[in-house]
């Protein structure tokens, strides 16, 4: 099967993915997805190369129907891909495998036991029980190992208050959740009080903890000097850090007691959590790498660039200040003469590398598909997790620019099914600019022949930074299984390209993303692959919002399906976990100016009048992201003019459905609600 970017085929062989290398059966004997194939999609994670290089951690998570839940396991295999070892059997969802300095130990999260909070668990290297060496009563959500591999730093919450026991044994009524935080709602964490995340140290001989950060600030992402002496961390504070996004990076001693040091000073923020990326230090220790984020105004648009900053002070030095693309999880070489990265770039992920004093930037990957991760070992090894669109991600080794399969978890999956092609497009929107998108076609796909179409709209949190790549995604597939084109436009905000095709819908939302959405409709109508009668559209998150957005805009859809998206911003403004990037983006709505934005923003809303388009709301019931309240209004408002329409809640989900069942049944809601009213099957 080939596919194409931007217009050039490529043998998907020359991607080097897992299933390349295995006997392929031929397109014309292999079945179809089927929503059964969701069940046996094994999810691989979080690549880590032993010390020694001779072995790879890394973690799978799997779907159990019966009792219709998800659980994750580590796994381990050798660098010559010629043995495969499953390290734990539990119930308990296993994450994070860490190995030991030493190459002694390998260390992972767990949360062993009903009720029980996630806590370290440590393994010989030769085999054996895990052992707990944890026991902090807010959980543990992150650890390092310390150089010497006699400790590790951890990233633990604060408890919540314990309201005690009656005398006959039952627990107390919880006392009223008191708010008194800025933000003061966060998706599955909830209600945020004064509580926060500490660093803590673990000595693992003892199994003693002791608490080295405190205040109300929540203080993350620790990474140790080479010789264990200092830590560096990630925090936001200030007299209220609920107010501004000013992360910064901070030095302390490894020691219960030590005053922290402020290392970076920019106004914006430096190393911000979000991006998944730990301050990186030189093998020297006399440097930290990190990436500062774009100007505060910005934040949210932006992609951050690679600095380097010495570990004395003084102004941080920026490795790669003219790429516009967002690098995200750095690492120095052994030689502490480059930093390797990835990288973001138009329907892609790739990873790079660039000298640490400066220069161009250097792919050490170039076949189409995605990395997401990536982890250096000894001797110049590297492991990463990569997909195409007709495999999903595994453990791959890179070597010499190519990648040899590690993990091959979904091959049964990946033999048996037959996929449609996929290909890259690029086309011009109504004012000129170039817009590019995926499509993935139903897998007996004719030339000439009209399809009925879908476009499926990525998301991204709060506003769309994030792009659709060349990767494997179920739903896609699913969809064109079912006989549908999908089309998956990267419309402006999205990211993996210039910084102002990003910064393009400022305070703009819902105009230039829907001409660019509405744009890819336009050409694949023109180049004959879609038939104008049997439209359908659908997304999450931002891609629900985008999708009530273009319903509201235009009536050439025969269906939609919004998932937790919004519409109405004067009701989100306080209710939802983005008060801050309101505040700066759009005001506050008492001030007349900022109001009027508020409601422009609001049109499919506050004129719901205009859509005609039969819709399917879809959410969480306990998402804090985008509030339940959204789909209400939307559905009553559709409810209320007579446009068909559903509103469906996931009890106890969050922003990200994690139930299967409940997984199963969105995916089949989408096709029953395109099928009835996009291809009018009863």
């Amino acid at each position: 099967m080939n596919w194409k970017t931007s217009g050039v085929v490529v043998p998907a062989l020359l991607i080097g993915l897992a299933v390349a290398v295995a006997a392929q059966t031929p397109q014309a004997q292999k079945r179809r997805l089927s929503l059964d194939d969701l069940a046996a999609l094994r999810e691989v994670s979080d690549p880590q190369i032993s010390p020694d290089g001779a072995w790879v951690a890394y973690v799978v998570r799997t779907t159990d129907v019966e009792n219709d839940r998800m659980s994750s396991d580590v796994f381990m295999v050798r660098w010559d891909g010629t043995e495969t070892v499953q390290l734990t059997r539990t119930e308990a969802s296993e994450s994070q495998p860490r190995w030991s300095p030493d190459g002694r130990s390998l260390a992972f999260l767990a949360a062993r036991g009903e009720g029980a909070k996630s806590q370290v668990w440590v393994m010989a290297r030769v085999g054996g029980e895990a052992r707990q060496v944890t026991r902090l009563p807010g959980g543990v959500s992150d650890f390092v190992w310390s150089p010497d591999s006699k400790r590790l730093a951890l990233v633990a919450a604060d408890p919540e208050p314990d309201p005690g026991t009656t005398k006959a044994g039952r627990k107390k009524t919880l006392p009223p959740i008191v708010i008194d935080r800025y933000q003061f709602k966060q998706d599955i964490e909830g209600y945020l009080t004064g509580l926060h995340d500490h660093v803590y140290l673990c000595d693992i001989a003892s199994e003693k903890t002791e608490q080295v950060t405190r205040g109300a600030s929540d203080d993350v992402l620790p990474s140790w000097s080479p010789d264990g002496k200092t830590i560096a961390f990630s925090t936001k504070r200030g007299a209220d850090p609920d107010r501004h996004e000013n992360w910064d990076i901070y030095l302390i001693e490894a020691r219960a007691g030590a005053e922290a040091r402020q290392l970076t000073t920019f106004e914006g923020a430096d190393n911000d959590p979000g991006q998944r990326t730990r301050a990186a230090w030189s093998p020297d220790g006399r440097t930290i790498a990190y990436l500062q984020s774009g100007p505060p105004k910005y934040f949210f648009y932006d992609a951050p660039t690679i600095a380097v900053i010495s570990t004395s002070g003084g102004p941080a030095r920026m490795v790669t200040p003219s790429l516009d693309r967002a690098p995200r999880q750095v690492a120095w070489t052994d030689d502490g003469k480059s930093l390797c990265f990835l990288v973001e770039d138009d329907r892609t992920v790739r990873l790079s590398r660039v000298a640490a004093a400066g220069g161009p930037v250097e792919p050490l990957w170039t076949g189409p598909g995605v990395l997401r991760d990536f982890h250096l070992g000894p001797q110049g090894k590297i492991v990463v997790l990569a997909s195409r669109p007709d495999a999903p991600y595994e453990v791959m080794a890179l070597e010499a620019g190519k990648l040899r399969p590690l993990s091959t978890q979904n091959r049964d999956l990946v033999e048996a099914v037959g996929l449609g092609p996929v290909d890259g497009i690029s086309f011009t929107s109504r004012d000129g600019t170039q817009v590019h998108a995926v499509v993935i076609k139903p897998p007996d796909y004719t030339p000439g022949k009209k399809y009925p179409t879908i476009a499926y709209i990525h998301g991204g949190a709060p506003v769309p930074f994030n792009q659709d790549t060349f990767e494997f995604r179920f739903l896609w597939h699913f969809f064109a299984s079912r006989g549908y084109v999908v089309v998956a436009p990267n419309y402006r905000g999205s990211s993996g390209r210039e910084r102002p095709f990003v910064r393009a819908i400022y305070a703009d939302w819902g105009h230039l993303e829907v001409e660019d959405v509405l744009a890819s409709i336009d050409y694949l109508v023109a180049t004959g692959v879609s038939d104008p009668d049997r439209l359908g559209i659908g997304g999450w998150s931002y891609g629900g919002l985008t999708t009530n957005y273009t319903i509201a805009t235009d009536r050439r859809f025969k269906a939609a399906v919004s998932g937790a998206g919004e519409s109405n911003m004067l009701a989100v403004w306080g209710t939802d976990q983005y008060i801050r990037q309101y505040d700066e983006e759009l005001g506050v709505p008492w001030k007349e100016k900022d109001l009027q934005t508020y409601m422009k923003l609001s049109y499919p809303f506050y004129h719901a009048d205009r859509i005609t388009t039969p819709t399917l709301f879809l959410c969480g019931e306990k998402d804090f992201n985008v509030p339940l309240l959204n789909s209400e209004q939307m559905y009553q408002a559709l409810r209320a003019i007579g446009v068909p329409t559903e509103l469906v809640i996931y009890p106890g989900q969050f922003h990200g459905l994690t139930t299967p069942s409940y997984l199963r049944d969105r995916l089949q809601r989408h096709v029953d609600w395109y099928d009835r009213y996009v291809l009018g099957r009863k």
